[in-house]
């Protein structure tokens, strides 16, 4: 496919820009698929206290248009080849702004935020909480619906949106008042960039996205008016949720120097699933970066689950919706860079080495909760720890614990899956930096049983964005073409060695036992602290 102009064909491409949590990074590809340029800045992060992680929504802006612009010029090609823009964002961030002005009232609020914690303790012991729980295992009892099995057990996070926004309106006068006078809007990252690239004219989200707030009703497709009344969040101030592969109008002339359509716009795991072309029932992908993200396409019926795992919408293209269920570990990349500020080793890539280096991790095993453990144990105060330690533990042993509680977590969130939603799987498929490493790549594939395709691009987001974005424009034609154009790195086959690792599981698992419940709250000073370090020793 080409543009006309002045008598000449001209190639076309796809923009895809990918909003991460630190870096925004945009791709120009061709109709194989391929980069033909790119461009990437960091996203500063902002800690104006201990627990807040916000963003600047005008510098995020900024660092949006500027990587767009940068990667047509690194490609060599001029803006008006730009055919169609896919845009692929972080979860869980947002913020809220004028609706006539655009004026943002406060920064982005981050997913990794924590000021709504002590509000999710709260309403998690709340009487209504408990309430709703008891009508939920009744309801449970009468209909026997998994639905209302897994309502009965459900809990606010502070990683999903509802009480970081129920917080920014208890404490933020401007954004009541806005929300009374109806001139309040909220959006997370990918609504701010639509409303910023169509000059105030678009106030959208996408369903992949709205279906990972928490605020959202995976079942009736719509904003939830239920959850909303429960904790007082205006439904007025939510944005229109469109599909996927949507076409979202046109940026305005004035920002790239002629309008280029917004075909696309994407949650990131969503849209590495998309990259990763799993587009069948029981195909798994594996992100390992910041966090680990294991997700399974449950096909046209959201997953319900009681062991934590979240239901999502992958995607909405047309008339078909296509579910995912999603577990995930929040410190894989955050656990091997603390050890690599600790002096561990210098550069990541000396890690696998390391491991190998040694028969075994000499019996020490690595818990890797900084941010607490999530699905199956769904624990947020439980702490990072080093156990097992002796007189010979090397660096050695300690990095090679550190790179088996990646692949440990992973087996512990493919269990549940196959527990859960009893699917059988077809493919799994590996992408993030973490996957790079060929130790925590081969001992996934030996716990798992599973061979695991490792692809040869990594930034999978961002080209399951351009791969929507393409489709809505002609760009491919087919999901089937799609497949053809997804390239292989390498494959990881089990070794049948899930065995050897018999113990050393359940010594992690162990491990794992014992870093529960024993945060340290640093407010609570010396008296805290002391209970907390007799109640781990209690717990040996």
């Amino acid at each position: 496919m080409g543009t006309q102009r002045n008598g000449f064909k001209k190639e076309s491409y796809i923009l895809s820009v990918d909003v991460g949590t630190t870096s925004i990074r945009c791709h120009v590809y061709d109709k194989q698929a391929q980069i033909k340029g790119s461009c990437s800045t960091k996203v500063t992060l902002l800690y104006p206290q201990p627990g807040w992680v916000e963003m600047d929504p005008e510098e995020l802006w900024q660092g949006f248009v500027a990587v767009v612009k940068g990667a047509v010029n690194d490609s060599g090609l001029q803006m008006r080849q730009m055919e169609a823009l896919g845009i692929s964002t972080q979860r869980g961030t947002f913020t809220t702004w004028d609706r006539k002005t655009g004026t943002p009232f406060h920064n982005f609020i981050s997913w990794q935020d924590l000021r709504a914690a002590e509000l999710v303790g709260a309403w998690n012991r709340s009487c209504t909480m408990k309430a709703i729980h008891g009508v939920m295992k009744v309801l449970h009892c009468l209909t026997r619906q998994k639905r209302f099995q897994a309502a009965s057990l459900v809990v606010f996070s502070t990683q999903h949106v509802t009480m970081r926004l129920a917080w920014i309106l208890q404490h933020c006068p401007n954004v009541r008042r806005a929300v009374e006078e109806g001139t309040c809007c909220f959006g997370t990252i990918d609504t701010w960039l639509l409303y910023k690239l169509s000059k105030g004219l678009v106030h959208a989200t996408d369903y992949s996205n709205a279906s990972a707030t928490g605020i959202f009703d995976s079942y009736q497709m719509c904003w939830s008016g239920f959850l909303c009344s429960l904790v007082s969040l205006p439904l007025s101030i939510f944005p229109t949720v469109e599909d996927t592969g949507h076409n979202y109008g046109t940026s305005d002339p004035s920002i790239f120097g002629l309008p280029i359509p917004v075909m696309s716009v994407m949650a990131d795991q969503q849209a590495a699933m998309f990259g990763e072309c799993c587009f069948n029932t029981g195909d798994v992908k594996i992100t390992m970066g910041t966090g680990t993200f294991m997700d399974i396409n449950t096909g046209n019926k959201p997953h319900t689950s009681v062991a934590g795992l979240y239901p999502l919408v992958g995607w909405k293209i047309g008339p078909d919706v296509v579910y995912l269920a999603e577990g995930n570990a929040a410190d894989t990349g955050t656990a091997i860079k603390w050890a690599q500020e600790l002096d561990l080793f210098s550069e990541v890539q000396e890690t696998e080495a390391m491991a190998v280096s040694v028969n075994d991790s000499d019996g020490v095993c690595f818990v890797p909760s900084f941010s607490g453990l999530q699905a199956p144990l769904n624990d947020p105060r439980a702490c990072a720890s080093f156990m097992g330690l002796k007189p010979s533990t090397t660096k050695n042993h300690l990095v090679r614990a550190i790179l088996e509680s990646v692949a440990f977590r992973n087996k512990q969130l493919y269990d549940i899956m196959l527990r859960e939603t009893r699917i059988p799987i077809t493919r799994i498929r590996a992408d993030g930096g973490v996957c790079t490493n060929d130790f925590i790549m081969q001992l996934t594939a030996d716990l798992l049983g599973k061979k695991i395709d490792r692809p040869s691009h990594f930034d999978m987001s961002s080209l399951g964005a351009a791969f929507v974005a393409g489709l809505g424009v002609g760009f491919w034609k087919s999901q089937e073409e799609l497949k053809r154009l997804r390239c292989t790195d390498r494959v990881f086959l089990p070794r049948g060695a899930r065995d050897e690792y018999t113990a050393v599981l359940q010594s992690w698992e162990r491990a794992l036992q014992r870093s529960l419940h024993c945060s340290v709250s640093v407010r609570g000073g010396g008296k805290n602290l002391l209970l907390n370090w007799t109640s781990v020793l209690l717990s040996q």
